[in-house]
Order: C-alpha cells, then sequence, then structure tokens
C-alpha cells in the first residue's frame, strides 16, 4: 500500500484549484486581454476640454490616478501570496502559483496602463504637472499595500469584489462626466475591470466546485465583513475624499457584492440552498447598515 497517498490528497485539497484547470482560466483571460489591447497613446488627446471638468471632476480624477498607481504594491502582495521560487514549495503549489502568476503579469500591465493613462489624461489636463504629480504618488506609492486574509480564496473574492466595484464606479462616473477624452478613458478602464472581474469570477467559481458551497461560504462572509477599497487605511483623507466622490456619482462599493451573491446562487442545489440563502441575508444585512 502506497503510504503516501493520504498525504497527497491532503495536499491536493489544499490547492486553491487544480493546476491543470488553473492553466484553462489564465489562458482564457490573458487571451481575452490580447484581443482587446489600446494603448494611451490612442485617445484622442488633441480633443481634450479641461474646461468641461468641474472640481469634482478633477478631484475623482486625482483620486483614482493613486488608487491605480499603486501597482507594484499590489502586485508585490500576489507575488508574496504566491510565491514562484523555493526548494520547500510543493510541486502542485508550485505549479497553481506559476499558472496564477501568468495571469498576474498581464493584469499587472493592464493595471499599469491605466496608471499611466491617468498620469497622462492629469498633465494634460493641467490637473498637476509631472514633478508634482510624481512626488505625490510616490508618497502614496511607497506604503504597503496588504489583506487580512490566509486563505486563498479569501484573497481571490476581495479582489472580485473589488474588480467589479471600480467597473462599476468607472461606468458611474462617466455618465456624470462631460469631458470627451475623460469618457473615453472611463470607458475602456472599465472594460478592463470587467474583465479583471470576468477572471476572478471563474476562479471563485472553480473554487466552490472544488471545496463545496458550505465550507466556502464562511469565508466569502469573512471577506464581506471586513471589506476596504484599496488604500482605504493608507491614503491620506480617503474617507472624506470618497465620501465627497460616492455623493457625486451616486456610487456604492456595496453594489458588487450581488456579484458574489449571484455567483453562489448559481449553486443552489437542494446540499448547496441554505448556505447561498445565508450568504444573500449576510449581504443583505450589511448593506442595511
Amino acid at each position: 500500500m502506497n503510504e503516501t497517498l493520504p498525504e497527497e490528497e491532503a495536499e491536493r485539497l489544499r490547492l486553491p484549484i487544480a493546476p491543470g484547470e488553473m492553466r484553462e482560466l489564465t489562458r482564457t483571460a490573458v487571451g481575452r486581454a490580447a484581443s482587446r489591447q489600446w494603448s494611451v497613446d490612442e485617445l484622442s488627446w488633441a480633443t481634450l476640454r479641461p474646461e468641461q471638468l468641474t472640481d469634482t471632476d478633477r478631484s475623482v480624477v486625482r483620486f483614482i490616478t493613486f488608487v491605480e498607481d499603486h501597482i507594484p504594491g499590489y502586485l508585490t502582495y500576489f507575488l508574496d501570496a504566491f510565491p514562484v521560487s523555493g526548494a520547500d514549495l510543493a510541486i502542485e503549489e508550485f505549479c497553481f502559483n506559476r499558472e496564477y502568476f501568468r495571469f498576474l503579469i498581464s493584469w499587472a500591465n493592464e493595471e499599469e496602463r491605466h496608471a499611466s493613462v491617468l498620469t497622462r489624461y492629469q498633465v494634460e489636463a493641467g490637473i498637476s504637472d509631472p514633478e508634482t504629480l510624481m512626488r505625490e504618488l510616490a508618497e502614496e506609492g511607497r506604503k504597503k499595500f496588504a489583506l487580512p486574509y490566509e486563505n486563498p480564496v479569501q484573497a481571490f473574492t476581495y479582489t472580485l469584489v473589488q474588480e467589479k466595484a471600480t467597473q462599476l464606479f468607472y461606468q458611474r462616473f462617466r455618465t456624470v462626466a462631460k469631458e470627451p477624452v475623460l469618457r473615453d478613458l472611463l470607458h475602456r478602464l472599465a472594460r478592463d475591470e470587467a474583465r479583471h472581474f470576468a477572471f476572478y469570477s471563474e476562479l471563485v467559481d472553480a473554487y466552490i466546485r472544488r471545496h463545496g458551497l458550505a465550507a466556502t461560504v464562511p469565508d466569502l462572509k469573512d471577506v464581506l465583513s471586513t471589506f476596504r477599497m484599496p488604500l482605504a487605511d493608507t491614503l491620506n483623507g480617503y474617507w472624506r475624499w470618497s465620501l465627497k466622490i460616492t455623493d457625486a456619482t451616486s456610487y456604492d462599493h456595496t453594489e458588487a457584492y450581488d456579484a458574489l451573491v449571484r455567483l453562489v446562487n448559481g449553486f443552489a442545489t437542494s446540499s448547496g440552498r441554505a448556505s447561498a440563502a445565508d450568504l444573500a441575508e449576510f449581504v443583505h444585512r450589511i448593506r442595511g447598515i
């Protein structure tokens, strides 16, 4: 009898999903990104009309530039949480992390483009000058980004909600913005964030299928009960700034929680109905606070 099988089985169950399945999810996501590439130079910068920007528009652009420009911090967090070097890594774990790395590099490239285009927009629109902006972004960018989670599905769930919330925000901001280049930019950003959300939605879906709804819902609830948008605890003046933006755009990040509820409801068979209903009620209570 092979006495290593129980340990191998335990290692398999510890993995978020099978490396082969992660390879397919990553291949699809990276393929989507490659087919929808765009560059900063594609925007019609010559048609920019700074006089059409309100004070709120300018404030929002500054705010989202800080958030998007923190991509080095976000990427560092995920690379530390899912390492791709170390002799102590089990082969299966390395294979999963290696496939995730392929997505992270593609994702980071897109988020870096977001940072670059918003930085250029600020300069072109006269919101800031290059030297001042570089130093402002550095002041916030050097602060460490971290998430209070140990279970991989919690990190994935956080990112699912964050990407959906960001997508919704860009769409909402676009409905009130008048300046044409800004509207085009917001459309591109929202489209990218929608693809990022799709990947994490598929990843959490695969995780639930592997580990079961009853075992996963407590982790999902933990994420929602502690959720903060990126930089909420580090960006100077974040809460005052975000409340002003929320009022101006009629935006509520908890709307993104509904995407997670819909995903879980897809597993609401006879064995999962109670867990799905429990999460839906939990979200309802959170949004009622």
